[in-house]
């Protein structure tokens, strides 16, 4: 299990949200996304997206592309609100578990209800909590826009990145 770790960028405020979005997703929005929810009976639901980008900064919207065959997704969709989590270099396992189809995805993982009360993971890079504003089907995918309520970003390792079907960490190409 892993332990708490404390953000040193939190944003809960419309002001501060618009200071803390160019930085967060600014630097983070490559990496490997879980997509988190509580459903109607009030149990933990995620899935792994490949595709997570901010969207506007006034108002505060990011967006994901989900598959139209996601058995999950409708959990999230019906509870109109999801977590971005951004996951950390040493979290590829839980990537790899959360792109999985009928497991208990949350089993031994420790999280804290974010703000809509949707799974903030522990550990993840940076974390991002959305109302969804809307869905809309693009081709056999599904567009999902969310309003952010509150992000923010940990000490943790570098963000896990998915490139030529396997994980990756970041490592610097040189002085800027």
């Amino acid at each position: 299990m892993r332990t708490p770790t404390s953000p040193h960028i939190t944003a809960t405020t419309p002001e501060h949200i618009r200071d803390a979005y160019r930085t967060v997703l600014g630097k983070f929005c490559t990496g490997v996304v879980a997509v988190t929810a509580v459903d109607d009976t009030g149990n933990p639901v995620g899935l792994t997206v490949g595709s997570f980008s901010s969207v506007s900064l006034d108002p505060a919207l990011v967006a994901f592309f989900v598959g139209r065959a996601s058995t999950t997704f409708p959990n999230v969709a019906a509870s109109g609100r999801f977590c971005a989590n951004i996951l950390a270099a040493d979290q590829h396992e839980l990537g790899r578990a959360f792109a999985r189809s009928g497991t208990d995805k949350f089993r031994g993982i420790d999280w804290t209800p974010a703000t809509t009360g949707s799974p903030r993971l522990t550990g993840a890079h940076a974390w991002v909590d959305c109302h969804i504003d809307l869905v809309q089907a693009v081709g056999d995918h599904d567009l999902v826009v969310g309003r952010v309520v509150e992000l923010g970003a940990t000490d943790t390792p570098d963000p896990l990145l998915f490139y030529t079907s396997t994980f990756h960490q970041l490592t610097p190409a040189g002085p800027a």
